[in-house]
């Protein structure tokens, strides 16, 4: 059976607190853990009002220390403004205390972000997470599975918030190198063959020797995907950020290719947006402020607190509203647990995926609960 797997982000509904936040968090884990998910991942995310997970390290820590069994990582760690030496000690350090159950997710979106910010309109932009210029094609569906036109981050990296970020995050005047090299240094220091351009070896304590399980996150298939592939590493291919591009990300992770120690053949998860509940009725109501929240995060200002119902009903909606969620919306896993199950099987079958990542938002934790152990138990029923 195809392994399901949670990506949490410590969401804050309306009128609660990050330490509620964080509390679920932890009572989600275990009884992840307790329904069987094999892993359970945790985002990073800055100056986002709605959003708790700015520091997952920690978070990991928290989570591993309430649970037993379930791996715990992170989904994903942004290079962008932390040095492999910083993370190869973090993660050395969670490797320590739960030996065996940690993993490393690596991500660049953080980079991205300054390329968008920092790159002239007229150049060129790297292909990841997805192009930002060319016209939207309609959407198609492939094997089954709706791929929706892509969405453009260009307009998205220029508020405000995005380069603020990049100041506080980052020392002055501190450049971040590329993505595959810090991803190499990070397989050095676990290694213990690292060395500078001078010869000058290193060894991180902890860190040195960890038995973290390496990944690499992304959502097209540039440069994350091709570093994940080149290095024989396992690869999370975003479905519920980046729609649009997941078969591209899962093709060229896998064209690209070369079998390592641990992977001899290419191993890929593929995330979805889903929300589970025992008819449709309570599935439209408990997923009713999604589509409220996506419009905070595209319109560039960071996650709201997590909208209530009520709170979504209120909300007036234009067109311009309704177009810059559609592709979030629409590709979401929402329903009963045989309509959840049967597309999260397409999903399966589409990308090709070993395992299936799920994230699930609502206002109320018990909903949350509620979706994650009704989806577990139905999906061992199926035996996808």
């Amino acid at each position: 059976m195809t392994r399901l797997s949670v990506l949490d982000l410590a969401p804050i509904s309306s009128g609660a607190t990050a330490r509620d936040a964080l509390r679920n968090t932890v009572d989600l884990a275990r009884r992840a853990e307790d329904a069987g998910y094999h892993r359970y991942w945790l985002a990073e995310h800055h100056l986002t009002p709605g959003v708790a997970s700015s520091a997952p390290a920690v978070l990991i820590g928290a989570v591993a220390a309430a649970t037993r069994r379930i791996r715990v990582g992170s989904g994903a760690v942004q290079l962008g403004h932390q040095t492999p030496l910083t993370v190869v000690e973090q993660f050395g350090t969670l490797d320590a205390l739960h030996p065996g159950r940690i993993d490393l997710g690596l991500g660049r979106s953080g980079q991205r972000a300054r390329e968008l910010l920092t790159t002239p309109p007229d150049v060129p932009q790297p292909a990841d997470p997805q192009p930002t210029d060319p016209p939207a094609p309609g959407a198609r569906t492939v094997r089954g599975l709706l791929i929706p036109p892509p969405f453009s981050f260009a307009a998205l990296a220029k508020h405000p918030l995005f380069a603020l970020a990049g100041a506080l995050l980052q020392q002055p005047g501190a450049r971040t190198p590329d993505f595959a090299v810090q991803v190499d240094e990070i397989i050095a220091l676990l290694a213990g063959r690292y060395r500078s351009d001078e010869g000058q070896e290193a060894h991180a304590q902890p860190g040195e020797g960890a038995e973290v399980e390496l990944w690499v996150l992304g959502s097209s298939g540039g440069q994350s995907a091709q570093v994940a592939a080149e290095r024989g590493l396992p690869f999370a291919a975003n479905y519920h950020v980046s729609p649009a591009t997941v078969l591209e990300a899962v093709e060229a992770y896998r064209d690209a290719f070369k079998p390592s120690r641990d992977y001899p053949e290419p191993h890929v998860m593929v995330s979805a947006d889903v929300l589970v509940a025992p008819t449709e009725e309570e599935a439209r109501r408990a997923g009713e402020p999604y589509g409220l929240w996506v419009r905070s995060i595209r319109s560039g200002g960071g996650a709201v607190r997590y909208p209530s119902p009520e709170e979504a009903y209120a909300h007036e909606w234009s067109e311009e509203d309704r177009a810059l969620v559609a592709d979030r919306v629409d590709t979401r896993f929402a329903g009963t647990p045989e309509k959840v199950v049967e597309g999260l099987r397409v999903l399966k079958e589409a990308t090709g995926a070993d395992e299936l990542l799920v994230t699930t938002i609502t206002h109320d934790h018990a909903d949350r609960v509620r979706s994650q152990d009704l989806l577990a138990e139905a999906w061992a029923d199926a035996g996808v």
